[in-house]
């Protein structure tokens, strides 16, 4: 059987999530996928992390009003001070095709650890095991 993925967020979109066409604003997805991969983040460090870039984002479908959307995340990479997160976001639609689930949007993230002044710090510590 194979195993369930669960997300690092899921939230419903409401009304005030709208653009002018009445779908969900593409900054609104944004925001959560920057959410979604800060939570990844802190699974390798407990680190303070701030994002550093946004990479390949891509909208392959509009999302709705009322839908339940997922945000999967999945480590790419840690470097010294980084790490990047892949965040794989579905809409659950609830019309139709109830429960049906639809790939919405791609992005990939760069996040950089960081110390109490803001500066890059390292992930690992000399020893090489994770902090």
């Amino acid at each position: 059987m194979a195993e369930e993925r669960v997300p690092a967020i899921k939230v419903v979109l409401l009304p005030k999530d709208t653009n002018a066409l009445g779908t969900i604003f593409g900054g609104v997805i944004l925001s959560h996928i920057d959410l979604a991969s800060a939570v990844e983040a802190r699974k390798t460090a407990a680190r303070r992390f701030v994002t550093k870039a946004m990479r390949e984002v891509e909208f392959h479908e509009p999302v709705f009003l009322g839908d339940v959307v997922n945000f999967f995340t999945e480590t790419v990479r840690v470097g010294r001070t980084s790490v990047t997160v892949h965040v794989s976001v579905e809409a659950e639609r609830w019309g139709a095709g109830r429960g049906e689930r639809v790939r919405v949007t791609e992005a990939e993230v760069v996040l950089v650890a960081v110390d109490g002044s803001g500066r890059p710090t390292p992930i690992l510590e000399q020893t090489g095991t994770l902090v």
